[in-house]
C-alpha cells in the first residue's frame, strides 16, 4: 500500500510514517473521550456512531487528491478507530460479569488481533484487484457491513452505574498508572517488536521478505490464542502473578532476541513475546473496570492510552538506536530491561477486591 500511495502523490519514507502516527495518534487520544461516552450514553450507541464514522474515513481516503488529505482522513479514522476499541471493552464489561468476564475480555482482545491479521490479508488482495483507492473503498465496504450489524443484530443489555468522583481523580490514580504500564510492557511493547521483527531476521538471518514477514507476524497474531487464555487463566490465579509471569517472559524473549546468534533460539522467543504480551490483556482491563465501575470505559481507555505511548515512542527509537550501533541488539536489551522492570513492579499491584 505504502508504494502504491508514494507512487501517485510521490512523498518520501517519512511522511509515510506520518500516516501510521496520524492515525495511533488520535486513536490513542479517543481512548478516553470514546470510554467516557460508553460510560455516559452506552456502549451500543458509541459503537455505531463510531463504526459509521471509519467508514466516511475510508471513503475519503479512496478519493484522496494529495498527501495532506491521505494524513487528514488518516487522522480522522483514529478518532473513529480509539472510540470503537473503547466502546468494545466497555460493552464486554456490560454483557458479562463473574468469571465469565475475564474470558469474554480476552476474546474481545483477540478479536481486535484478528482485525488485525484479516487487514494484513485482506487489503494486499483488494489492492491488486482494485488499486489503493479500491482497498480502502473495500475497508469501508467492510465498516458499514459491521455497523448494519450493530444496529440490526446486536444486544443492547447494558448496566450503566452510576460515576464516582472525577475524570481528574481517575487519571491520578496510582494503580491506573501502574496498570498503564503493564499495558504498555506487553501491548504496547508487542507492536514496537513487531514494526522491527520483520528488519531483524531479514538483517541478522539473511531470510527473504516473504518469509521474515510472515514469520515476524507471529508476535502479533499469537495474540488470537494468549489473550483468551490470559483470561482464562485469570479464573485460577492472581492477575499480579499473571501479569509478572507474563512480563518476565517478555523480558527473556527481548534478550534473547538481542542476543540473536541462533535462528532456533530467536524463534522461540518470537513466539514467547506472543504469549507474554497478550495473557495480561483480560485481567488489566477488567482491573481496571473494577477500580473504577461507573468509569469503566475511561479507566481502560486511559490504560490503553499509556500502553499506545510505548508506540509512538518506541518504534521510533528503536530504529534510531539501530542506526547508531548497526544492528538491534541495544534496543532490543532495553526493551527487555523496561519489561523486566514492569514485571518487577507488577507485585504492587494489590489483592483482588
Amino acid at each position: 500500500m505504502v508504494a502504491s500511495l508514494r507512487g501517485e502523490f510521490g512523498f518520501n519514507q517519512a511522511s509515510a510514517g506520518l500516516l501510521t502516527t496520524g492515525i495511533f495518534l488520535t486513536h490513542a487520544l479517543m481512548q478516553i473521550p470514546g470510554g467516557r461516552l460508553s460510560d455516559r450514553m452506552g456502549a451500543s450507541r458509541v459503537m455505531i456512531a463510531a463504526l459509521a464514522w471509519v467508514a466516511v474515513a475510508n471513503f475519503a481516503i479512496a478519493f484522496s487528491g494529495a498527501y495532506w488529505q491521505l494524513l487528514l482522513w488518516k487522522a480522522f479514522a483514529g478518532i473513529g478507530t480509539g472510540a470503537c476499541f473503547a466502546a468494545g471493552a466497555r460493552y464486554t464489561i456490560g454483557m458479562f460479569k463473574g468469571r465469565e468476564l475475564h474470558l469474554a475480555q480476552g476474546l474481545y482482545g483477540a478479536s481486535v488481533v484478528l482485525g488485525s491479521g484479516f487487514v494484513l490479508f485482506a487489503v494486499p488482495q483488494l489492492l491488486g484487484a482494485f488499486g489503493w483507492r479500491g482497498a480502502f473503498l473495500g475497508c469501508s465496504f467492510v465498516a458499514l457491513a459491521v455497523w448494519g450489524w450493530w444496529i440490526w443484530a446486536a444486544p443492547r443489555t447494558e448496566h450503566l452505574t452510576p460515576a464516582v468522583g472525577t475524570i481528574g481523580e481517575m487519571m491520578g490514580h496510582r494503580e491506573l498508572w501502574l496498570l498503564g504500564w503493564m499495558q504498555m510492557a506487553s501491548f504496547g511493547l508487542m507492536l514496537v517488536v513487531g514494526t522491527w521483527i520483520t528488519t531483524l531476521l531479514k538483517s541478522e538471518f539473511q531470510m527473504t521478505l516473504k518469509v521474515a514477514g510472515l514469520l515476524g507476524s507471529m508476535v502479533l497474531l499469537l495474540g488470537i490464542v494468549s489473550r483468551p487464555l490470559g483470561g482464562w487463566l485469570a479464573h485460577s490465579m492472581r492477575i499480579r502473578t499473571l501479569i509478572g509471569a507474563s512480563l518476565l517472559l517478555n523480558a527473556l524473549a527481548c534478550a534473547a532476541l538481542g542476543w540473536g546468534h541462533a535462528i532456533g533460539l530467536t524463534m522461540v522467543a518470537i513466539v514467547a513475546l506472543g504469549m507474554g504480551c497478550g495473557l495480561p490483556y483480560a485481567g488489566v482491563f477488567n482491573r481496571a473496570a473494577v477500580l473504577f465501575p461507573g468509569r469503566a470505559g475511561a479507566a481502560m481507555g486511559f490504560v490503553n492510552m499509556v500502553g499506545i505511548v510505548m508506540i509512538l515512542a518506541g518504534a521510533p527509537a528503536v530504529g534510531y538506536l539501530a542506526d547508531l550501533s548497526g544492528q538491534f541488539r541495544t534496543s532490543f536489551y532495553l526493551i527487555g530491561a523496561f519489561a523486566l522492570l514492569a514485571a518487577a513492579a507488577s507485585q504492587a499491584i494489590p489483592e483482588e477486591k
